[in-house]
């Protein structure tokens, strides 16, 4: 039955054609995406915002279980104690807007869930059921203390010996690197499409997650709940970035086996 789940292709009449895509454009904001750390003093039109915001949303993640939330903080005095918090550089000072990404490792349960009853709704197939009442909660529960994930690290090392097993995740440290995976993978997704809408963002990582918490009041107590980044969002003035994009060789980072 597990296996199922992972191998068998799905009998559903559903299908979705991919639309066709100027890659040009494509490539131009790729290439123009760059890290600034300087920006006008013009505002950024609300919709900019909301737009990339749903653009993050729509991200890849671990068995869809969304684990992000994007907080954007308008109110004058929480972004001064927010600019403060990340220690007073200038792609906080002078940006019009910030936007702090949060990766929790505790909401899985609560999207297993709400994906439970989506798939009620559209009459999935028993597979997509198991997965989510079953695989689920013994891949991602924990137990308390981490007891459950110590005997889920014991049984995988056996099971290992004999057939390829997933190794994780078996531990909070584990969930961590998990939610954060995702959540990145939506901020990539937030800075290309403030790119594509003609504005430009910093992807920040120099800040005192504390006080960043502290700004972000009952959002940034959240049990599991951690900092993923910061982004500074406007234009970028002619200042604003500091010198050419320096990538090293290809060679180096791309390797064909």
């Amino acid at each position: 039955m597990k296996e199922d789940i992972l191998t068998k292709i799905p009998d559903i009449d559903y299908r979705e054609a991919a639309p066709e895509i100027d890659d040009k454009e494509f490539d131009k904001v790729i290439r123009s995406r760059r890290s600034v750390r300087v920006y006008r003093d013009e505002p950024v039109p609300e919709e900019v915002i909301h737009k990339a915001v749903e653009h993050a949303l729509l991200a890849p993640n671990s068995s869809n279980l969304q684990p992000w939330r994007f907080v954007w903080v308008k109110s004058p005095q929480k972004k001064k104690e927010l600019v403060r918090a990340c220690l007073g550089q200038s792609a906080a000072r002078t940006a019009p807007e910030l936007v702090v990404a949060l990766a929790r490792t505790k909401s899985w349960s609560k999207v297993q869930k709400e994906m439970i009853h989506v798939l009620k709704e559209n009459d999935a197939p028993k597979g997509a059921f198991a997965y989510y009442e079953k695989i689920v909660p013994l891949a991602y529960g924990q137990g308390p203390f981490g007891l459950k994930g110590l005997i889920k690290k014991i049984v995988i090392f056996f099971r290992g010996l004999l057939k390829p097993t997933p190794r994780g995740p078996t531990s909070q440290a584990d969930m961590r690197v998990w939610a954060h995976k995702s959540t990145a993978l939506g901020c990539e997704n937030f800075m290309l499409s403030i790119r594509a809408q003609g504005y430009d963002t910093c992807p920040m990582e120099g800040f005192d997650e504390v006080r960043v918490r502290e700004v972000l009041g009952e959002l940034g107590q959240e049990k599991g709940s951690e900092v993923c980044m910061i982004f500074s969002v406007g234009k970028r003035a002619d200042n604003g970035i500091y010198g050419p994009q320096v990538r090293m060789k290809k060679e180096d980072f791309f390797i064909v086996i």
